[in-house]
């Protein structure tokens, strides 16, 4: 059915279940899967370019930890994703990955933010699903 899957993950719990769902369904349908995280927590006012580097190595190192993680587990099922990891808004660059690429599949994650809304989705979540090129697969928690 799918012939390339993107996931898109951002270290959170929810994303974390949904590399799952999207690595299984890479093995089931022997796709091409990719797995792309955004950088997109840069300070704003950094008072020198050392915030701005010291910053960015903190998020490499939580990517890289993930992302290991990740390999892990699509090794236990015999599947070997592309990783990357780009800097940006997290809707933009994931839409353009999937665009780009022409993707057959995106898998993103989703939990609510709060008690109140958490069965309401984040305006990332929502606005990825809207301006998808592909179908998109949406992991929920409990799932």
């Amino acid at each position: 059915m799918w012939k390339k899957i993107l996931i898109a993950n951002d270290g959170s719990e929810n994303a974390i279940k949904g590399v799952d769902v999207g690595l299984k369904l890479a093995k089931k349908f022997n796709a091409e899967v990719h797995i792309i995280s955004i950088e997109e927590e840069l300070p704003n006012y950094a008072a020198t370019i050392g915030e701005v580097e010291e910053s960015k190595r903190e998020i490499n190192g939580y990517f890289q930890k993930i992302n290991k993680e990740i390999l892990d587990m699509a090794k236990l099922i015999s599947v070997k994703p592309e990783i990357h990891v780009v800097q940006g808004h997290a809707v933009e660059k994931v839409v353009k990955f999937a665009t780009d690429g022409r993707f057959d599949l995106l898998v993103i994650g989703f939990m609510g933010h709060s008690k109140i809304f958490g069965r309401i989705m984040g305006s990332t979540a929502q606005n990825i699903i809207r301006l998808s090129p592909c179908s998109t697969l949406v992991v929920k928690e409990g799932n």
